[in-house]
């Protein structure tokens, strides 16, 4: 990968490759997960939580066979071990799950036929189809490297028998390494019937060695995100152009324009509307609400139908009740705007609690940050802001009062009054504009 974050850590779809895997793996209901990892890869464990993992140390890396070999001594006999690779994000749990239904035997293994079989193990079959062994590219000859079916690399082994099998195992092979792959050599010697599973689709399957190969991962996330998208009820405008990392959920008769990323945890409730180019990350929207074109919103909840931007910033923190509107160039931040209230134009609304019914006018600003703290504006019901007003907090205004155009308001201002704050507007007489001195 060119890179010095561990490869499982590389993202796709928003998320670690390996929080993919983990995922899989805990559908399955394991008595225990062991993580085999690099301890130099300090990392890992910064970056993936569970106390269900039991981290175990790989210190030197000698191949598949030699990471299970450091897993086993905390892995009773009479379990089942379930062997996965951290860089398969894709990884389909209905593939484990017939994985483990045709789990009859000491071994099993998850076989797939890529169209190009370049890289992989070749699985050897007998004439009666039996699997007979596994020969790696790099020391397979030509007739096997003629063979379409493929080492996924993902088995199911009794406790027991594998680790019988792996104190066999050797490095008598050109890269010098314990492979997994001979385990089935001597389960067809002590006569142990292997079963198999042909994966229903290969590119599940397939892991990422380099950033072009990560790339092709994340399209084929988005393409399976977006069919299940479309498949619940959603319009998206172009499939191709929608990026969608993380946990999304949207309800039926959701419309999704161009060039929209969706991040983290998303809920889209029936009927919301989202315009090009806009980035959502983190948000819960009610039914019918719209997100006009370019707009940012990251942890935003909607109570209700609420319309926002173009070109507006809401930020982690905002609650927005029904029929509100946060218009062009207008950026919130940990406030709440009540029901039918309008930020419409170019203004910043940070650290407040506006009421019901309330218009902030263009250009308003709550000063809420003094250089070292925080501070709360709060605006009561049907009040009016005037334009290119600025509201010093902490302060407070009341309900219904009105704020006229252009004043600096530092004091609380009464439930119903008008207050305005701005110098005396004077006209000089006989005044010139100056004007350039010729050359």
């Amino acid at each position: 990968m060119r890179s010095r974050l561990p490869k499982v850590l590389h993202p796709v779809g928003g998320r670690p490759m390996l929080t993919h895997v983990l995922d899989r793996a805990r559908e399955m209901a394991p008595a225990a997960l062991h993580l085999v990892v690099n301890p130099d890869a300090r990392a890992l464990p910064a970056a993936i939580q569970g106390e269900d993992i039991q981290w175990v140390p790989q210190a030197e890396r000698l191949g598949t066979g030699h990471a299970v070999m450091q897993a086993m001594p905390a892995i009773p006999d009479e379990a089942d071990v379930l062997v996965l690779y951290g860089d398969i994000p894709l990884l389909d749990g209905a593939a484990l799950a017939t994985l483990r239904e045709a789990h009859e035997s000491d071994l099993t293994l998850l076989t797939m036929q890529p169209g190009n079989p370049t890289g992989y193990g070749r699985v050897v079959r007998d004439l009666t189809g039996a699997i007979s062994g596994i020969v790696e590219e790099r020391d397979a000859d030509e007739a096997t490297r003629a063979i379409g079916e493929v080492n996924t690399g993902i088995v199911l082994a009794r406790a027991g028998a594998l680790r019988g099998w792996l104190a066999g195992l050797d490095t008598d092979n050109r890269q010098g390494e314990y492979y997994l792959t001979d385990i089935f050599a001597m389960a067809r010697r002590d006569g142990v019937s292997i079963g198999s599973v042909v994966a229903a689709d290969p590119q599940r399957l397939e892991g990422a060695n380099d950033r072009a190969q990560l790339a092709e991962l994340e399209a084929r996330y988005r393409r399976l995100q977006a069919e299940r998208l479309m498949r619940d009820g959603v319009t998206l405008m172009d499939p191709a152009r929608v990026d969608l990392r993380g946990d999304i959920e949207a309800a039926t008769d959701v419309t999704i324009d161009i060039n929209v990323v969706l991040e983290g945890k998303v809920r889209l409730g029936e009927g919301v509307s989202i315009g090009p180019g806009c980035v959502i990350k983190d948000s819960d929207l009610a039914p019918g609400t719209r997100v006009h074109a370019h707009s940012v919103l990251e942890g935003v909840v909607t109570l209700g139908a609420c319309d926002i931007g173009p070109f507006a910033r809401v930020r982690p923190g905002t609650v927005l009740g029904a029929d509100t509107r946060v218009g062009n160039f207008v950026e919130m931040k940990n406030a709440v705007l009540g029901e039918g209230s309008k930020a419409s134009h170019l203004s910043y609304i940070g650290d407040s609690e506006v009421g019901k019914n309330v218009n902030i006018g263009a250009g308003t600003i709550t000063c809420n940050y003094d250089g070292a703290n925080k501070h709360r504006t709060v605006i009561g019901d049907n009040a009016f802001i005037g334009s290119d007003s600025q509201l010093v907090a902490p302060v407070t205004i009341g309900e219904g009062a009105t704020i006229g155009a252009g004043s600096t308001v530092s004091r609380d201002a009464p439930a119903g009054q008008l207050t305005v704050s701005r110098s005396r507007q004077t006209t000089v007489k006989g005044w010139k504009r100056p004007v350039k001195k010729a050359d």
